[in-house]
């Protein structure tokens, strides 16, 4: 797993801490990372979040943003 050398681990967040966290933010100033499938963000996903496919992370890790935090899902 390549690509983790690239994020700051942290602790998981539960629904309600991610709702939270996102909150008391302004819109913008996360990135909404989805690592799931491309079917299953085009079944759901959370509006405004970013997918790549966990398999594709390593070779597209320089699309995200390191200003800004990251939540994965």
């Amino acid at each position: 797993m390549k690509w983790m050398q690239f994020l700051t681990p942290a602790k998981s967040f539960d629904y309600k801490e991610a709702d939270s966290y996102m909150a008391g933010h302004p819109s913008g100033a996360i990135t909404l990372l989805d690592v799931r499938q491309p079917s299953e963000y085009k079944e759901s996903h959370i509006p405004g979040a970013t997918l790549i496919p966990l398999p594709e992370l390593t070779d597209r890790i320089g699309e995200l943003d390191p200003e800004k935090p990251t939540l994965v899902y």
